[in-house]
């Protein structure tokens, strides 16, 4: 039996797989949904996808290679898609995720990520912003980690946007700060830092390029949610990850006894429900 590579061993290699993207990157802080999460991003058509994870994996897909990381520290996302970013060609298409978390855009029951990424490219654009939209189970007497596929739930409204400041104060174009979900209800069991639920999810690797730890990149452009002179496609990524954390860590589990609310609506897991609630945007793509 072949033993499972670390991610920096794998990367060094400059394996065949990444020549070519659009490549996804998931980070599994745990097996709750993780089968459903390599089997969407799989359906979307992404070529390869390195499945990292603290422990070996077996996968028997030749498009899902697992490589060994420590995916359960603090941002243990930026030295990984880093290292990645510096593995690939420059202008790969690249994807991250966590876990219990899931792409969508508009259209992707019909249309694939590469031809979504093709016509984004053709726009003049290096990246894409996502809204993290969190997911939860409506009962944790059922579904005490808050993972539930089938049943799922997430908030219809409470989302809204600020101004982004520079180091200065001064605002930055085409920047802003998103918020909503269980990170707005319950800010007070998360860190400040971790309070925004935008993430520059689908990216071109370029020379220099790096994600910081709150999911923004050191090049502002890659950072604005669009062009200069009209709208362009947004994404979503649909999530269990803090509904998880907020139900299973010792600081906030005993004080939750649901997330359900007023404006809790059932997730069907289809592209039109977060196009009609303006969580993506189709742009100028028909």
């Amino acid at each position: 039996m072949t033993a499972t590579p670390s991610l920096q061993d794998f990367l060094s290699g400059r394996p065949a797989c990444l020549r070519k993207g659009p490549i996804a990157l998931i980070l599994a802080e745990d097996r709750a949904a993780l089968a459903e999460t390599l089997d969407h991003h799989l359906r979307l058509g992404f070529r390869h996808i390195l499945l990292a994870s603290p422990e070996p994996i077996a996968q028997d897909d030749a498009r899902v290679t697992n490589v060994v990381w420590d995916t359960r520290r603090a941002a243990a996302h930026v030295e990984a898609v880093n290292m990645l970013v510096r593995a690939v060609p420059e202008g790969t298409w690249l994807y991250y995720c966590f876990s219990a978390e899931f792409l969508f855009y508009p259209f992707c029951d019909s249309r694939s990520v590469s031809e979504l990424l093709s016509f984004h490219a053709d726009e003049r654009r290096s990246a894409m912003l996502s809204y993290v939209i969190d997911l939860y189970a409506p009962d944790l007497g059922r579904w005490p980690d808050a993972v539930a596929i089938e049943g799922a739930m997430f908030d219809r409204t409470g989302y809204c946007a600020l101004a982004r400041h520079d180091d200065r104060g001064h605002v930055r174009e085409r920047q802003l700060d998103f918020h909503g979900g269980l990170r707005w209800r319950f800010e007070e069991h998360l860190p400040k830092d971790r309070l925004r639920i935008d993430r520059i999810a689908l990216f071109r690797a370029a020379q220099g390029l790096q994600v910081t730890a709150d999911h923004r990149f050191n090049i502002q452009e890659y950072n604005t949610y669009s062009c200069g002179w009209h709208h362009n496609l947004t994404a979503a990524i649909a999530s269990f990850r803090v509904a998880k954390a907020l139900a299973t860590n010792p600081g906030s589990r005993d004080r939750i006894d649901g997330f359900v609310w007023r404006n809790s609506q059932p997730f069907t897991w289809q592209p039109q429900q977060l196009m009609d609630l303006g969580l993506m945007e189709p742009g100028q793509w028909f």
